[in-house]
């Protein structure tokens, strides 16, 4: 039996590898939704406050922290969501569906486990389309089989903290 390997072999093991690869990265970590995430592309770690609206990759490994400063009220539109951490560091959205009233969701897709990032009163899914209403967290197209669950927050000295108020 002859020990080289053919053009064809090598060529069936290198797509083989690719498909892996690309598969393990698509999946983006848990596809729990019992935790709290969110887009990353906010440094409103523990205690901090900022917001942003980019969008990142991440996991979800539990429940948010309470009493983490997620953003500051002013910093999030009325009508619109942006992106933030919670105080272990797991992204969330937060938004503004009216003046003063704060909602809060994991940002992390209930479809395969990639961070959505805000995009008005919409929440869109980079790695595969799914859209979730940043108000409700209600799947508006899938894939996403659920909803994005709910974080606990209320408005504090002008601040969204995590945790019921």
């Amino acid at each position: 039996m002859e020990s080289d390997l053919s053009r064809r072999q090598v060529a069936v093991l290198t797509s083989a590898a690719a498909g892996v690869f690309a598969l393990t990265a698509c999946s983006g970590g848990s596809s729990s939704s019992a935790g709290s995430g969110g887009s990353s592309g906010s440094s409103a770690g523990s205690g901090g406050s900022s917001a942003g609206s980019a969008a990142g990759g991440g996991g979800s490994s539990g429940g948010s922290a309470a009493g983490g400063t997620l953003a500051t009220l002013a910093d999030v539109p009325v009508g619109s969501a942006v992106a933030a951490k919670d105080a272990a560091g797991q992204p969330v959205i937060v938004a503004q569906p009216s003046a003063g009233k704060v909602v809060a969701f994991s940002a992390i897709c209930t479809h395969m486990g990639c961070t959505v990032a805000p995009a008005g009163n919409r929440l869109d899914c980079p790695c595969h389309g799914s859209q979730y209403d940043a108000f409700t967290g209600a799947v508006l197209k899938g894939p996403a089989p659920k909803p994005l669950p709910a974080v606990p927050v209320h408005v504090a000295n002008g601040d969204v903290v995590a945790g019921a108020g």
